[in-house]
C-alpha cells in the first residue's frame, strides 16, 4: 500500500541535489518555457484563484526581468524533465505585487490545494523564510550570499567564508488519551472555537520523547506512558518540523498552565464527531498533522 504523505510534505519529489552546483544546466532550465517559476512575494505565495486554488506559475515572457531583479532564484527540484523553481519578487511594491495575481498566506488555502502544489509553494516558501534571516553572518556580520541553486548562503568575508544551511525547528505534537478519551486544549491566540492536541519545541539535549513528556508535564501537569512516534509534517509558518506522537496519561486529573493554554478538556469519540464547528468549539485544520492525529485516534478500536 502506498504511503500516505501529509499535508505540505513533498514525498517522493526529486530535490535535484545532483544539479544544484550544475550552473550550466540551471541556466538552461531558467531559459526553457516548460520550466515551472513560483513566484512569492513578501512570504505570500501566488495561487491562480483564491476560492479554488492551484499554484500560479509565472509567465514565460515575464521571466527574463523578474529573474534579474529577484531577491532569490531557487531550484526546487525537477518531475521528469520539467525543472520547478522558487523566485522571490519582494522587491515590488504592493501595486506591482497585485498586478500579478493573487499573493495570499499559504495557510488561508493550502487546505483547498491539490496536495502536491500546496507541498511545494510550502517548501518555497519555509526557504524563502530563511533566505529573509540569513542576509548577514551570524559569526563576523558580514553580508552573504546564495550557493548551491539557493540551498546555502555563504559569508562573503574571505577570512570568515562560513557557510550556512537551511534549518528547520523541530516540535513534537502529541495525542494524549486516557481510556477512551483524548485531551483537546486551545490557546487564546487561536481563532475563536479552534481546540487541538498539545505540541511544543524540542530543546537542546532532548530526544523527542523526552520532548513530548515534558511538554505534557509542563502543559497541563499530566505523566505518559506509551509513548510513540505516529508521523511527521513540514509546517513552514515559519519553519517548523511536526513530529507526531501518541501517548497515554496515567491520570485524567490535569491542570492547566495559564500561561501555556487558555483551557483544556477530555473529550469522546462522540464528542468530537458532534463537533459544531464553529466559534464555540471547532477542530484543527484539515491540513495539519493534529487533524490527522485526531481522525486516526477517531478511527481505531478498543
Amino acid at each position: 500500500m502506498a504511503r500516505r504523505v501529509n499535508f505540505y510534505a513533498t514525498g517522493e519529489f526529486n530535490r535535484a541535489v545532483e544539479r544544484r552546483e550544475d550552473v550550466a544546466w540551471i541556466r538552461e532550465k531558467l531559459a526553457d518555457p516548460a520550466s515551472r517559476l513560483y513566484p512569492i512575494w513578501r512570504l505570500r505565495n501566488y495561487v491562480s484563484d483564491p476560492e479554488a486554488p492551484h499554484a500560479l506559475v509565472l509567465d514565460p515572457e515575464l521571466r527574463a526581468a523578474f529573474i534579474e531583479a529577484a531577491r532569490n532564484v531557487v531550484l526546487l527540484g525537477t518531475e521528469q524533465e520539467t525543472a520547478h523553481f522558487l523566485i522571490d519578487i519582494s522587491h515590488l511594491d504592493e501595486a506591482e505585487a497585485l498586478a500579478l495575481g493573487h499573493a495570499v498566506d499559504l495557510r488561508a488555502v493550502g487546505a483547498l490545494m491539490p496536495q502536491r502544489e500546496g507541498a511545494l509553494l510550502a517548501y518555497a516558501r519555509g526557504l524563502t523564510y530563511w533566505h529573509d534571516r540569513h542576509k548577514f553572518c551570524g559569526v563576523c556580520g558580514s553580508p552573504t550570499e546564495p550557493k548551491s541553486a539557493g540551498h546555502q548562503r555563504q559569508c562573503t568575508n574571505p577570512d570568515c567564508s562560513v557557510v550556512q544551511f537551511p534549518r528547520t525547528d523541530p516540535a513534537v505534537i502529541m495525542r494524549i488519551t486516557h481510556g477512551d478519551k483524548i485531551l483537546m486544549a486551545r490557546q487564546a491566540v487561536w481563532p475563536q472555537g479552534m481546540h487541538s492536541i498539545l505540541a511544543g519545541f524540542v530543546e537542546p539535549g532532548e530526544s523527542l520523547e523526552d520532548a513530548v513528556a515534558r511538554e505534557v508535564y509542563e502543559e497541563v501537569g499530566l505523566r505518559l506512558t506509551r509513548i510513540r512516534y505516529f508521523s511527521s509534517q513540514p509546517w513552514p509558518f515559519p519553519s517548523s518540523l511536526m513530529l507526531g506522537f501518541s501517548a497515554e496519561a496515567t491520570s485524567d486529573q490535569f491542570k492547566v498552565d495559564e500561561d501555556e493554554l487558555e483551557s483544556a478538556r477530555w473529550m469522546t469519540r462522540q464528542d468530537l464527531l458532534n463537533s459544531p464547528e464553529d466559534e464555540t468549539f471547532k477542530l484543527p485544520r484539515k491540513d495539519s498533522i493534529s487533524r490527522r492525529l485526531i481522525e486516526d485516534w477517531l478511527r481505531l478500536k478498543f
